[in-house]
C-alpha cells in the first residue's frame, strides 16, 4: 500500500515512546508523508470521538501506534473510522497485537510502503443498544476517577434505518471485547443473556464479557475462558464471577448475536468497549453484540505463529513430569515437500526446521 497520511498514537508513558515518534516523523518528512499525532489530550479537557480523530489526521491511510496492547486499541478504534491499516510497534510486556521491535520501526515503514507488508483482516464486533448511550453526570466524576479523560458515548450510526424494536445502531467497533459489569461493588448486575435469539440464561455477576477470537487472550481469558485461534470467527460469551453452577464460557458462531438486557431489579451496569468505559445502561436497557461486516486491517511483516507468542507470551512451561522425556522436538513437521491432502493447512516453513521454533 502506498502511504500518503499518518496518524501516531503514542504512549507518552513509555520512556522509549519519544524516540520511536521522532524516527516515525523524521521518516514522513523524507517520504513527503503527513504524519499527525492522534488520540492526544489534557487531563483537563475532554477526549474526542473517532470521527474528530479522524478528521485531525487528514483521514489516515495508516495509523501507527507506539505503546502496547491499549495503544494498539486507540488507534484500532480510530482506523475504523476510515479503513485505514494499522501498524503496532511493541513497547509493552504482554501484548499480543503488537508486533514490530522499535528499532525496527523505520524497516517496517518501509515494507508497508513498498509493498511488502502482509495485511491480516481480523474479525470485530458491531453494537446495537435499546437507546443512544450515555453517562449520567451524577455518576461520571465516580467512574472516571483515577482514569485519563474519558472518550465521548458512540454516536448512533446515521447509515442505518432504525425500527423502534431493534434499538439503534451504534457508531462504533470493538476488536476485543465489550463488557457489561456492575458499578457497586456490594451488588451484583442480574443481566439475561440471549444467545441467538432466545434465552439461554439469567446471569447474576460481577460482569459478562463478549469477545472475538482476538479478545481471547484478554479479559476473557483472564476471567477463565479460552484461548481461540485469532485466525477464525466466532463469538465469545464469558460470565464474570457469577453466582450459579454454570460459570463456563459459551463459543457461538459468527452469525449468532449474543443479547445482554439489564434485569428489572439489576443495579445499573457500566458498559465498556475495548476496555473504554462508554455509557451506562439501567434496568430494562438491553445492547445486542454480533459479528460485525468491517474487519481491521492489522499489518504484520512475517506470517504470526500465534501459539509460539502464546508460549512465549504467557511463559508457559512444559510439565515437570515430562522432564524423563528429554527434549521435546519443537516442530511436528517432517522434512520435505508437503503432502497434497496437508497443503491447505498452516504449517511452519520448511525454512523452521533450520531457524528454530520462533520462526
Amino acid at each position: 500500500m502506498t502511504v500518503k497520511r499518518m496518524g501516531l498514537v503514542v504512549h507518552h508513558g513509555r520512556r522509549e515512546a519519544a524516540e520511536v515518534a521522532a524516527a516515525v516523523h523524521t521518516w514522513g518528512a523524507l517520504h513527503d508523508v503527513q504524519c499527525t499525532e492522534i488520540d492526544v489530550w489534557d487531563r483537563d479537557k475532554p477526549r474526542h470521538g473517532e470521527k474528530a480523530e479522524q478528521a485531525a489526521a487528514g483521514h489516515p491511510d495508516l495509523v501507527v501506534t507506539l505503546g502496547g496492547d491499549g495503544t494498539f486499541l486507540r488507534g484500532a478504534r480510530i482506523a475504523a473510522k476510515g479503513d485505514a491499516a494499522v501498524l503496532g510497534i511493541d513497547l509493552g510486556t504482554v501484548g499480543f497485537l503488537t508486533e514490530v521491535p522499535a528499532q525496527d520501526t523505520v524497516a517496517a515503514l518501509d515494507a508497508v510502503d513498498q509493498g511488502r507488508a502482509i495485511v491480516e483482516r481480523r474479525m470485530t464486533l458491531a453494537l446495537r443498544a435499546s437507546r443512544p448511550l450515555r453517562i449520567p453526570s451524577r455518576m461520571e466524576a465516580f467512574l472516571r476517577y483515577g482514569r485519563e479523560p474519558a472518550l465521548p458515548p458512540p454516536d448512533v450510526r446515521e447509515d442505518v434505518n432504525g425500527i423502534d424494536d431493534w434499538g439503534v445502531a451504534l457508531d462504533t467497533m470493538a476488536l476485543n471485547d465489550i463488557v457489561l459489569e456492575k458499578l457497586a461493588r456490594d451488588r451484583q448486575v442480574s443481566i439475561g443473556v440471549y444467545l441467538a435469539g432466545r434465552l439461554f440464561a439469567s446471569y447474576s455477576a460481577d460482569g459478562v464479557i463478549v469477545a472475538t477470537p482476538t479478545g481471547s487472550t484478554a479479559y476473557s481469558f483472564a476471567a477463565g475462558g479460552p484461548v481461540l485461534s485469532p485466525h477464525m470467527d466466532a463469538v465469545v460469551f464469558t460470565p464474570v464471577a457469577p453466582h450459579m453452577s454454570f460459570d463456563r464460557t459459551v463459543v457461538a458462531a459468527p452469525d449468532e448475536p449474543v443479547a445482554l438486557r439489564v434485569l428489572p431489579h439489576s443495579g445499573a451496569a457500566a458498559l465498556s468497549i475495548d476496555g473504554q468505559l462508554r455509557g451506562v445502561l439501567d434496568p430494562g436497557d438491553w445492547i445486542a453484540v454480533y459479528a460485525a461486516r468491517y474487519r481491521l486491517p492489522l499489518i504484520r511483516l512475517a506470517p504470526v505463529d500465534f501459539y509460539q507468542r502464546l508460549r512465549h507470551r504467557f511463559r508457559i512451561e512444559d510439565a515437570p513430569a515430562t522432564d524423563v522425556d528429554a527434549r521435546v522436538s519443537p516442530l511436528a513437521r517432517p522434512p520435505g515437500p508437503v503432502p497434497d491432502d496437508l497443503a491447505h493447512l498452516r504449517l511452519p516453513p520448511e525454512s523452521a526446521r533450520r531457524e528454530g521454533p520462533e520462526s
